[in-house]
């Protein structure tokens, strides 16, 4: 429908909130799958307009969660 690839555009669609009109539609036995309302179609559209203007957003957003998940290590105060 919008014309990108799946896995760029779920990326993008991960950045949207319920506000914006991304949910979950989940049932019995399922994982779910992402849906829209149509305010938040819209809201997606103008998502992929900023991406592709700055395609390095989700590059820097992986960045940043892959430094969020790394355990951090405590510093000795041996010499």
């Amino acid at each position: 429908m919008l014309g990108e690839d799946e896995e760029w555009l779920f990326e993008v669609a991960e950045e949207m909130d319920t506000e914006d009109g991304q949910l979950w539609v989940v049932g019995v036995g399922e994982d779910g799958v992402m849906a829209f309302t149509d305010d938040g179609i819209e809201n997606l559209k103008e998502l992929i307009a900023i991406h592709r203007e700055t395609p390095s957003i989700i590059e820097k957003r992986r960045q940043a969660l892959a430094a969020m998940m790394k355990p951090k290590t405590e510093e000795s105060d041996e010499i």
